[in-house]
């Protein structure tokens, strides 16, 4: 388990986690904010690995060109991960499946299902989702998550002894979910932004995240919402949001534009 000097900052969790959290110490997120993080980086790879490969094998993939399509938009994305981060490899699926969802897991995993590709319309909106999922990795949205939970339900010293099996349980990998639960509002607005300026920087159009909410919430209308979408509440918020990181992302864009980062994955 990874060792962290504990700081002021993490009297801004929960109150149910700021006691232990002082002692346990805790990270700070890409955007500054304070996060706490009871498990290793080793441990929550060990975990995405489990759940790809699980859902691999429950789940047909595709081959072929819509396969290339979605690999070329993901590496693309993940060209621009810094090294820093530990993720130098990462694999891409397509799900064949009608599903209207896409994940990232620790490890440097990163699945698509089918049916998000009559969403995301073209290679700007399915960067638009690949780099948002991808941000939720490198944030290391699953450790804090997980952490947050172990520590209400157990307390720290039972926490910090969680084998494989009790700690995937907690992060939602396995059979009955086969990917991450739902993420916290505040993590997801975190990759909102994370993910925008990762598709900028890869020479993916940052405006088209906006266009890819407009589509999902037309997608709501007299229908179930897409799957992807329901776990990313109230779109006309982010969409806002989104629209203020403009100003960061689209100096990003024609950084990579005349760098010669002009993907073209069709």
């Amino acid at each position: 388990m990874p060792r962290y000097r504990p700081t002021r900052k993490c009297a801004r969790l929960a109150p149910l986690t700021i006691t232990i959290a002082l002692l346990a110490g805790c990270v700070t997120s890409p955007e500054g904010r304070s996060q706490l993080a009871l498990f290793s980086n080793q441990e929550l790879d060990a975990q995405g690995a489990a759940a790809f490969a699980e859902l691999s094998a429950q789940t047909p993939t595709l081959q072929g060109a819509q396969a290339n399509y979605v690999s070329c938009v993901a590496d693309a994305i993940t060209a621009q991960v810094p090294a820093s981060s530990g993720y130098t490899q990462w694999q891409v699926r397509l799900f064949d499946s009608d599903e209207v969802n896409a994940f990232a897991l620790p490890g440097g995993y990163i699945g698509v299902y089918r049916g998000l590709l009559g969403v995301a319309a073209d290679q700007n909106q399915l960067a638009a989702v690949i780099g948002h999922e991808v941000a939720h990795v490198l944030a290391h949205h699953a450790n804090e998550r997980v952490s947050n939970t172990a520590l209400t339900q157990y307390g720290l010293g039972v926490a910090q002894s969680l084998g494989g099996e009790q700690l995937g349980s907690l992060l939602g990998l396995g059979a009955q979910y086969g990917v991450l639960l739902p993420y916290s509002r505040r993590q997801e607005s975190e990759a909102d932004v994370l993910g925008l300026d990762l598709m900028a920087r890869a020479g993916f159009e940052p405006q088209a995240a906006i266009t890819l909410w407009n589509n999902m919430e037309r997608a709501t209308q007299g229908a179930t919402q897409p799957e992807w979408a329901s776990t990313h509440p109230d779109s006309q918020r982010r969409i806002a949001e989104l629209q203020n990181r403009l100003a960061i992302a689209e100096p990003l864009y024609r950084a990579a534009q005349s760098e010669g980062r002009r993907p073209s994955c069709g």
